[in-house]
């Protein structure tokens, strides 16, 4: 009889992961109790670099997603997200081998994230700085009587280019190969403009049973408002968003009209202490999961 050894985790390696992986990276989500999520999946695995760890037995012990931002060749930024690790493997160091081998595979790349209370000791120990946070609000948008203050509209094809220059105006780098996407992959795309020029954009996309508001970029609270009000008018769907908590009169806003907390993320970067761009028109991002 021959006994055939498991081969130990530290010893597992870690590969690139494809769109041939997205049910196993579905699986890996519903292990540890969040929800399955595949269409956020395969914009993350075929917009960024996955990387995950195999398991012996079948499945994903581990992974993780990296959308980088900028040149190609020398991005100006990454964000990390969907870090996870098996529940039968939890707590033996899977994690923290898995996010030295991002950080190291990144360079000189800053680096961000959205950090949940259990995640965040783990990244603090590697070096990620707390820069600011994030609110989660869920709920059936409440309407309320009279025209908006400002003008929205279904985006056409025609916007593209605008929507991209106003996109890396508030962003601080290049998105394009996200905001690209998002017309085949939200449910909504609508723009704000004035004197017919874009002063803002939004997108609404399919998650599970809601409608995720993001991105959300605007010139100000009322075009943002305005964008998120016309998004909520086309749908029956809950709407789930995180805003930025430096956007306060929108929080209140929003909370105003249906839409209630339901938990918060840190904003953790590494090797900055500052995102590019202009915070005061990032609403909320497309997903947390890609900053």
């Amino acid at each position: 009889m021959t006994c055939v050894s498991t081969p130990s985790l530290a010893s597992l390696p870690i590969r690139r992961l494809t769109l041939r992986d997205l049910t196993a990276c579905a699986d890996l989500s519903e292990d540890r109790g969040w929800p399955r999520e595949e269409h956020k999946w395969g914009l993350l695995l075929t917009s960024g670099k996955g990387y995950g760890i195999d398991d012996p037995d079948g499945g994903l012990v581990a992974a993780c997603v990296v959308t980088e931002y900028g040149p190609r060749e020398q991005p100006a930024l990454a964000a990390v997200g969907m870090v996870l690790v098996a529940e039968r493997h939890a707590r033996r160091g899977v994690g923290r081998r898995l996010m030295r081998h991002i950080v190291e595979a990144s360079g000189t790349t800053p680096l961000t994230l959205h950090a949940t209370p259990s995640g965040r000791p783990l990244y603090e120990e590697l070096g990620f700085k707390v820069t600011g946070r994030a609110e989660m609000l869920r709920g059936h948008f409440v309407p309320t009587d009279g025209r908006p203050e400002v003008a929205t509209r279904a985006a056409t094809a025609e916007d593209l280019p605008a929507i991209l220059r106003l996109d890396e105006e508030a962003f601080g780098t290049d998105r394009t190969h996200i905001v690209t996407r998002l017309p085949a992959f939200a449910d909504q795309l609508r723009v704000a403009e004035e004197d017919r020029r874009l002063i803002g954009y939004a997108a609404a996309w399919p998650n599970m049973d809601t409608h995720v508001v993001g991105p959300l970029i605007a010139r100000d609270t009322a075009t943002a408002e305005a964008l998120l009000a016309s998004l909520a008018a086309h749908t029956d769907r809950p709407l789930r968003t995180d805003i930025d908590v430096r956007h306060e009169e929108l929080l209140g806003w929003a909370k105003e009209h249906g839409l209630a907390p339901v938990m918060s993320s840190a904003v953790m970067t590494y090797g900055t202490t500052e995102l590019p761009g202009d915070w005061s028109r990032r609403f909320a991002p497309v997903t947390v999961a890609a900053a």
